[in-house]
């Protein structure tokens, strides 16, 4: 055998072995995931009523046993807690993984049985390490990965800084109990006496000495311990009612009952917290501290849970976050209206950077948020007991909470015990913090709420309370600013979308109450008559609380007035009987307006903000536009104009534009009003109409158009798929940073499309250096536009494969920004939002938008962007099958607000438009056109320097038949239905290719070999094939 022979023969060799290899040790990670060390699951199943558990477990065995004719693929779990002898509404069942299908079904299709839920776990964040450990503010994503434990923002910290007014603090040796006068009521004789306070945390030791009335301590976790071994649940305990002198806290006779319900590991469990939850309502609680939250307000079981506690008299009081100065940051619980949310100041009356900002959330897209927190308090460098004796401080909104439970504890003991449940629940006792508490100077409504906690002054409201329902905010002034903001940052005028002010009813006559009869507006004076009010409200007010939204618009007349409007708005409340009364409470609340309103400005001034294709964190994965954040990678801000684009909103009202905010499809606006539509980081799908809507609004009508995009590549999105241990359940983006197949459906008609790439870099234009953060590119661009282009480097699982084979690097410049005219209409495209967005923002681009605006606007043209070295004398052109393409292996429908839903124009529209499907299409039986709405002309008003082809109808696009960026195969790779283990064929395919290759060789050496003995037995005889 030669040398080459050998050599071959050993590769061949080695390439079989690594082939066996892989076979028997390289798996699937999804496999792996998706089995777990336990084959089984536990599930929450909710029942329609309270029994004791084991009637609970008898009726589930036996509804189901002929179902699975004995089969133990499921079995009761039994809860041996404080709570086990009081009735409960749930119970959890462990399921085997490999029969969740068939077992939800069964148990949900009994009549007993309200629903079945995974049973998700907490995980506490940022409490104290050890005993003295400092430690960082850390979310539940590390790394771009999730953490164990439900999905929790930061919460309390220590702070490394030193601080002024911490000196100054302890210099005058004072407490934060004086600052709030809390010694003034202890003069009187109040000091939480008779109170029953729960703090859910990590428990308290039964031994501390800064506590004088541990009533009880209950462990709802799965370690054997009642103590706390990470120092979180003491800290809050000696806040509310420490007596060490170094670090008073507010009620020292308060009674402590102290709910374990996180481990030594910071992990608890939904069920864990709804015995706890049950418990403390069978136990009559007063009061209860929750110093947690996270921003899933659909967590369903533990929202409801929250409810029910409230309905059941306790008052809650829970911090609103630590993720601030972020807009729309609220945490749950803290943001629902039934609870006391808590904000946080430092001592010199500043909005802490850390406190989350509102507004709520809930309501967006197709609403407008309330105003939260309820109030601020001081929450840096707050002193507090320490685990087992001696003070330390901490900060966050988690410190500021239990201040305000404090104040709480010390306020209800003001009532005599025998009145309290009569007077005191959690509507009467927000009404005497948000009535009393000190507006500051300087923070707006979404960041202080009511503003800082006035113990004194609730204290007067409380000496003399009668049940009552209230309004809250009860007052919107244009001219108080900047308290007033959004709102008096710009004024009303006729012709425009409606504005929304969402208010929360505050009913202290009782946990239900009910509107008497509509919302009614007094206007103040014959100008006032020029606004026009529609109101939507809750048709229930429970517990305790509702809504009442103002859909505000002024009057065509009103369309050159310039001036204020003032009036009131009353709503009249009732409730039942209190007890001992024979008649219903009655009560009417009022809310005072005092309004700006000014001639309606011009059309070129005037941007329309489509909030409408929004889609964002939860109840569906949506991304975030960055790729670079890796410990915040949801995308759960509200992408508002009020929330995370509201330093934009300011900047844009400086410079003297009037933006509008859009929650319908775009059939229900007249865009004869408006200079641009601003379409940025969208992520839902567009109706067919919205499609021929905005073509013909661009075409004949002179709307201008500006779309900032974002990332989009299904195989990046793939890669970013985890399975949560907590639901059970795989999580996988819904879309990128922004729906791109969408946007390109709607651009199609102009001949302009975005990308697949994923950009990444800096460049300067006009002497401004920009961050492009995860953004897109341009591929397809009419001739005659305006095409800037710059080096970035893709970061794309396509991208980094490209940069891998050029030795990474990526040269080529990529087109990102984009501005053309089509008629008398302007369009301008741009890749990346991160620069307009404040959540993650590295560098702003805010100039550039108002060059882009100027532009769409006013027709106004900078040089640099309008420069002849970037004018495209050929169309940039990609065939339609390259295009970017929608993922196949997911149901997009249950996150949209277009596929498979109505179009309808809804309350934040026009009037006259109002459960419409708008303007120029048929309406309910009858055709709505514009006046003077011209007819469809493709052959009139079209620049020819722009090589345009306006397409004679929207592209129609099949999204069935629709491949994944050309991955066919994705859709059974990376589907979501993975409820068992699942065998891919990309992990199995590579080393069967590596193996078939081995033998392949082995074959190919044999047979050389073969023919080689031939050739020497050949040799020896005749020699006839001494040649071959």
């Amino acid at each position: 055998m030669n040398s080459n022979t050998h050599n071959l023969f050993k590769i061949s060799t080695i390439i079989l072995f690594i082939s066996i290899s892989l076979f028997h040790f390289t798996k699937s990670p999804q496999t792996l995931t998706l089995t777990p060390k336990s084959p089984r699951t536990n599930y929450i199943v909710r029942f329609t009523n309270y029994k004791h558990a084991h009637h609970h477990k008898k009726y589930l065995e036996h509804n189901t046993k002929k179902k699975f004719n004995g089969s133990s693929n499921w079995e009761w779990i039994d809860r041996n807690n404080a709570a086990s002898r009081f009735p409960t509404d749930f119970g959890v069942v462990s399921v085997d993984d490999e029969a969740v299908n068939s077992v939800v079904e069964e148990f949900q299709r009994l009549e007993m049985v309200k629903d079945v839920t995974v049973d998700s776990s907490y995980q506490l964040r940022n409490l104290l390490g050890g005993n003295e450990k400092v430690f960082e503010r850390i979310g539940a994503f590390s790394d771009a990965k999730k953490r164990p434990g439900k999905i929790f923002t930061s919460m309390s910290f220590e702070d490394n800084q030193t601080v002024e007014w911490r000196r100054e603090l302890l210099s005058h040796k004072s407490q934060v109990t004086s600052l709030f006068g809390a010694d003034g009521l202890w003069s009187k004789g109040y000091t939480g006496g008779k109170v029953k306070m729960a703090i859910f945390d990590t428990g308290i030791r039964s031994d501390h000495p800064h506590f004088r009335n541990i009533k009880e301590r209950t462990n709802w976790t799965n370690e054997d311990t009642l103590n706390d071994n990470l120092g979180h649940g003491t800290f809050v305990a000696g806040v509310i009612a420490g007596e060490d002198a170094e670090c008073l806290g507010f009620a020292p006779d308060t009674e402590i009952y102290a709910f374990r319900v996180f481990t030594d590991a910071q992990v608890s469990y939904t069920s864990w917290f709804l015995d706890a939850f049950n418990y403390a309502i069978a136990s009559n609680m007063d009061v209860l501290n929750l110093s947690i939250g996270g921003p899933d307000y659909l967590d369903l079981p533990f929202v409801e849970k929250v409810l029910e506690l409230t309905a059941s008299n306790i008052i809650m009081v829970s911090a609103i976050g630590n993720d601030g100065p972020l807009y729309g940051t609220l945490n749950n619980p803290a943001d629902q209206s039934d609870v006391i949310g808590v904000g946080g100041i430092d001592y010199n009356d500043h909005i802490a950077s850390f406190s989350s900002r509102g507004m709520s959330t809930w309501e967006i897209p197709h609403g407008y948020g309330r105003v939260k927190p309820d109030v601020v308090a001081y929450g840096r460098e707050i002193m507090g007991s320490k685990i087992s004796t001696g003070c330390k401080t901490l900060s966050g909104t988690s410190v500021a909470s239990p201040v305000v439970a404090g104040v709480v504890c010390l306020l209800v003991s003001v009532i005599p015990e025998s009145e309290r449940k009569q007077i005191l629940n959690p509507a009467s006792m927000k009404q005497a913090l948000v009535e009393g508490a000190a507006k500051l100077s300087g923070p707006n409504m979404y960041e202080q709420g009511a503003g800082r906690v006035d113990l004194l002054e609730s204290y007067e409201i409380l000496k003399s309370y009668k049940p009552r329902a209230s309004i809250f905010p009860s007052v919107l002034d244009y001219t108080d600013c900047p308290y007033a903001w959004p709102f008096c940052q710009q004024p009303l005028y006729a012709d425009a979308m409606p504005v929304l002010f969402n208010t929360t009813i505050l009913n202290g006559m009782g946990v239900i109450g009910y509107i008497e009869s509509p919302p009614v507006w007094h206007p103040s004076n014959e100008e006032s008559n020029l606004l026009s009010i529609h109101f939507t409200y809750s048709d229930i007010i429970w517990p305790w609380t509702g809504f009442l939204a103002l859909h505000m618009q002024i009057k065509e007349e009103g369309s050159q007035f310039s001036g204020e409007i003032e009036g009131n708005v009353t709503v009249k409340v009732y409730s039942p009987p209190g007890l001992g009364e024979t008649s219903f409470r009655h009560s009417t609340c009022v809310l005072h307006l005092k309004l700006r309103v000014i001639p309606t400005p011009s059309r070129s001034v005037r941007v329309l903000w489509d909030q409408f294709h929004s889609i964002k964190y939860p109840p569906g994965y949506i991304p975030r536009d960055s790729l670079d954040v890796r410990n915040d990678i949801l995308d759960w801000h509200g992408d508002h104009l009020h929330t995370n684009f509201h330093i934009m909103f300011n900047m844009l009202r400086d410079a003297g534009y009037y933006i509008e905010t859009l929650g319908s499809p775009l059939t229900c606006f007249d865009a004869r009003q408006y200079g641009t539509l601003m379409l940025v980081d969208l992520e839902d799908e567009y109706f067919e109409e919205e499609i021929q809507k905005l073509r013909d609004d661009v075409v004949n009508t002179g709307l201008s158009l500006v779309v900032f995009g974002d990332w989009y590549n299904v195989d990046t999105m793939v890669k970013m798929r985890f399975f949560d241990d907590n639901t059970r359940s795989w999580w996988t983006p819904v879309t990128g940073g922004a729906n791109i197949p969408a946007l390109n459906d709607l651009l199609a008609p102009f001949g302009i499309a975005f990308g697949d790439r994923i950009l990444n870099g800096d460049f300067s234009l006009n002497d401004e250096l920009i961050k492009y953060a995860s953004g897109t590119n341009i591929v397809k661009f009419p001739s005659g536009g305006f095409v800037h282009r710059f080096p970035f480097y893709d970061s794309s699982e396509s991208g980094a494969t490209h940069s891998f084979l050029a030795g990474g690097k990526d040269n080529a410049d990529s087109a990102i920004l984009g501005l053309v005219e089509v008629g008398g209409s302007r369009i301008a495209v741009y890749g990346d939002s991160n620069c307009l967005d404040s959540s993650h923002m590295v560098t702003n681009c805010y100039w550039l938008l108002r060059k882009i605006l100027d532009f769409t606007g006013k027709n106004v043209k900078d040089p640099i962007l309008f420069s002849n070295s970037v004018k495209l004398e050929t169309s940039l052109h990609q065939d339609d099958d390259q295009l970017p393409s929608r993922r196949t292996d997911l149901n997009f429908s249950t996150y949209s607000a277009v596929l498979g839903k109505e179009l309808i124009c809804r309350s934040d529209s026009r009037f006259d438009v109002w459960g419409t499907k708008g303007y120029g299409l048929q309406v309910r039986g009858r055709n709505r056109r514009l006046p003077g709405y011209k007819a469809i002309d493709l052959g009139m008003g079209l620049n020819s320097s722009s090589d345009i082809s306006i397409s004679k109808s929207p592209k129609v696009v099949d999204r069935s038949k629709e491949n994944s960026s050309g991955n066919k195969f994705l859709g059974l790779l990376y589907r979501d239905d993975l409820d068992a283990p699942v065998v891919f064929p990309s992990h199995w395919l590579v080393p069967a290719a590596v193996g078939v290759l081995g033998i392949l060789l082995l074959i190919n050496f044999w047979r050389i070999r073969q023919k080689r003995r031939r050739r020497r037995k050949g040799s020896n005889s005749s020699g006839r094939f001494s040649n071959l």
